[in-house]
């Protein structure tokens, strides 16, 4: 840890590093959790860059500071409606004034303000909650509504673009000998009878249907905090895999993790997950209080494939990644990504189910 403690002192803390401890449970960072010694602002984030994921990782710092920025000083602003004690996550510079630091094994390194008094979910409890996942991701599209798409640089070419997954799949099951697992079959079976659905929000983006907008590009449940003592969604923290996007990716990916009750890790249990109607429609709630604004027809056209679709794709990258060895997520053990993909395959099943439901909701919300 004496290392870990040698890197932290590279960037402007400005006070003596008490404790380090490994935080959270991400699937391509490594994450810290600095303790200092003063009365004000003593914890920090620290973050080990996984740059076998993100190959441009000085765009990804350059992109964080630019939608960080933009936001701070759009809540600084009049010239926007109150927005309940949002937060952002502050960059915090080296002592060269640099955003990121690089050690000498080469492994890169950025630190971060932490949002205090807050806490973050892997399962939404309640409909209450669900509103305010909602909510949450509205504001941050909000906030970042009237920042041009071409201010930020696409850091990772191909994310969510899941006729690209379907391409990398078919490579590496050319060569796969057929297996008598029942799960990896259920797999394999369910991701030929959808791959036509692949290209629904990419044909959108193409016909000019749908908007290049700025996204997350990951807003799942446990990457938006609460507030612990009001329950009031105050900031969405993990800002890697902001880029020009559809928000639709966005939309579709906070809706499949906040209406799964038993979560992404359900492991053995992937039987029994299912999609939850209620907590779907609080979360769109949510989002729409915060986004109609900035919404137009189309994307109303498209949620509910977009909610699909996403559930698809992660399902459709973990099986990959199970069966090319698991190179690209962690893992705890070794059918650690089949589980990951059986837990969103069974969901997407639920989705298809509920599909009428889901499309009366944006409707009568609207």
């Amino acid at each position: 840890m004496k290392d870990i403690i040698e890197i932290a002192h590279q960037f402007k803390i400005n006070n003596n590093v008490v404790n380090i401890q490994e935080y959270g449970n991400g699937n391509i960072n490594k994450t810290y959790l600095v303790t200092t010694d003063k009365e004000n602002n003593r914890y920090y984030i620290l973050q080990r860059i996984n740059t076998n994921v993100f190959l441009k990782p000085e765009s990804v710092m350059q992109n964080m500071c630019t939608v960080t920025e933009h936001i701070y000083k759009r809540i600084q602003s009049s010239n926007i409606p109150l927005i309940y004690n949002w937060k952002v996550p502050r960059i915090i510079q080296t002592y060269e004034n640099q955003n990121y630091w690089i050690a000498p094994d080469k492994t890169f390194w950025r630190a971060m303000s932490f949002i205090e008094n807050s806490q973050c979910f892997d399962a939404i409890d309640n409909t209450d909650m669900a509103l305010e996942i909602g909510r949450a991701l509205g504001i941050f599209h909000n906030l970042i509504s009237n920042l041009p798409a071409e201010k930020l640089t696409d850091t990772l070419e191909g994310f969510h673009m899941t006729p690209s997954y379907i391409n990398h799949y078919d490579q590496v099951m050319k060569d796969k000998r057929a297996d008598n697992s029942h799960e990896i079959n259920y797999c394999m079976k369910f991701v030929n009878k959808r791959r036509l659905l692949a290209d629904v929000l990419e044909d959108a983006k193409t016909k000019g249907e749908l908007p290049l907008r700025i996204i997350h590009g990951d807003p799942k449940v446990n990457n938006i905090m609460i507030e612990k003592h009001t329950g009031k969604a105050i900031s969405i923290i993990d800002l890697d895999t902001v880029k020009p996007g559809l928000i639709h990716y966005d939309i579709g990916d906070c809706l499949r993790s906040g209406c799964n009750p038993l979560g992404e890790e359900a492991g053995v249990k992937w039987e029994s997950v299912y999609f939850d109607i209620d907590n779907c429609r609080s979360v769109l709630q949510g989002y729409i209080s915060q986004a109609k604004s900035f919404l137009i027809e189309n994307d109303y056209r498209y949620i509910y494939d977009s909610i699909r679709l996403i559930a698809f794709e992660l399902g459709l990258r973990f099986f990959t990644d199970y069966m090319e060895g698991d190179i690209y997520f962690y893992i705890k053990y070794p059918e650690h990504n089949l589980f990951r993909s059986l837990v969103q395959f069974r969901l997407t099943e639920s989705i298809e189910f509920y599909e009428s439901n889901i499309k009366n909701i944006i409707k009568d919300i609207r």
